[in-house]
């Protein structure tokens, strides 16, 4: 499922696809192949709100295909032919798995936020495609139903999250997403810990949108800032990597490391440890995944230990940080509990951001949720959107009712 790429592929130029093309991972990702123009060709973008900033990347990229919201369609078709480009337009959620399934389409980079994702991640797989999943959610949704169509139809995954990634360059060369590596202790993701890691958890309430969105060490888009300011962004990952490396929760661990230059590790039965370290630079997992097994250059400079005054490890406090905790509870519940999980997650962080809601009342609200609504099977594409569209409808109803 992850078994490396012929060294004949390497010479030939791949076309890329990106979802999500004007967020910052997809920003870092067209960084990455303009430096690789032998290698990497864009070949379709996608862009959900941002469409003056797509409009600008197909000046500059000339993709074939683009996927904008069907209400857009017909607007940006125009913008393109006025701007001299041939440029097709696939509209809506349907365009975005044409575009992920083409059969011109060899390697897709996952990188649209949240729930929205799983239909055309589903889709690259079903296609047999290279996924470069930067998008937890699909997995923490339908973790099992993306790896059966992978291996179903020989699609090959591989991780971009940072400690997704770290952790994959940690195992053995053979081993393969979706299985448990032979020898394999645990795993422990690293956190920042976020920019409120030794705010008094008193102060809590008074956190702005402003002050959530501002990592002190990743640039990321609004809703996966406030995601890593509340530490759901951890939980997430817990989640997402019990899928990609077929561990229980109780053997994924979160540890805190404020200077992420160590990005996860993993611990083997004999006792030793291996790590993954570097900057903190996107571009890098990135790079790993496009050119994995080979590596090459990501524009990330070297890490300089002589700078580094030391690394810290603390243990996460779910006390002050309950997100990371339910994330855990939804993991071991099973079933559509996760997708319920991040959907009352989703709705939370929305009205956070409008300042609709305090920012401990995205986590009272996601526990709310979680227990009115009942865990069903997780067994079909229908049965998770129906999940996530009641636990979307539960977080609403519970926010009206919040004073």
């Amino acid at each position: 499922m992850s078994a490396p790429a012929s060294p004949a592929a390497a010479d030939c130029i791949q076309n890329v696809t990106i979802l999500g093309a004007t967020g910052s991972i997809g920003a870092s990702t067209l960084d990455v192949l303009a430096r690789h123009p032998e290698r990497f060709r864009v070949f379709a973008l996608s862009a959900h709100s941002r469409l003056d900033a797509l409009l600008a990347l197909c000046q500059q990229h000339r993709p074939a295909l683009v996927s904008v919201p069907e209400a857009a369609a017909s607007e940006f078709a125009r913008r393109l032919r006025e701007a001299g480009l041939k440029t097709e337009v696939c509209p809506g959620e349907r365009g975005l798995c044409d575009i992920a399934a083409h059969n011109e389409t060899h390697v897709v980079m996952a990188a649209i936020v949240g729930a929205a994702a799983l239909p055309s991640v589903l889709a690259a797989a079903c296609a047999g495609k290279r996924i470069l999943l930067a998008n937890k959610e699909s997995l923490v949704m339908g973790g099992q139903l993306v790896l059966d169509a992978v291996r179903r139809h020989g699609a090959t995954l591989l991780p971009v999250d940072s400690e997704h990634s770290a952790i994959f360059q940690c195992l053995p060369a053979a081993a393969c997403i979706g299985e448990e590596a032979p020898g394999l202790r645990r795993i422990i993701l690293t956190a920042s810990g976020g920019p409120f890691r030794t705010l008094p958890a008193s102060a809590f309430a008074q956190i702005t949108p402003e002050q959530a969105c501002a990592h002190p060490t990743w640039a990321m888009g609004r809703k996966i800032s406030v995601d890593s300011a509340t530490m759901m962004n951890k939980g997430l990952e817990v989640i997402e990597a019990r899928w990609l490396f077929d561990l229980p929760g109780e053997r994924i661990e979160a540890i805190i490391h404020p200077q992420s230059v160590v990005h996860s590790l993993v611990e083997y039965v004999d006792g030793s440890l291996l790590a993954q370290l570097g900057q903190p630079d996107m571009r890098t997992p990135i790079a790993c995944a496009l050119a994995w097994p080979q590596r090459i250059e990501a524009g990330v400079g070297s890490l300089d230990f002589t700078q580094l005054a030391a690394l810290e490890f603390h243990a996460p406090d779910t006390e002050r940080f309950p997100c990371l905790r339910l994330a855990y509870d939804a993991l071991a519940a099973g079933g559509t509990a996760p997708t319920v999980l991040n959907a009352a997650n989703e709705v939370a962080v929305e009205a956070f951001l409008a300042r609709r809601l305090p920012f401990p009342g995205i986590a009272q609200t996601i526990r709310a949720v979680l227990d009115a609504l009942p865990v069903a099977a997780a067994d079909s594409l229908d049965a998770l959107q129906e999940a996530d569209r009641r636990a979307r409808e539960a977080a609403r109803k519970h926010l009206q009712q919040t004073p």
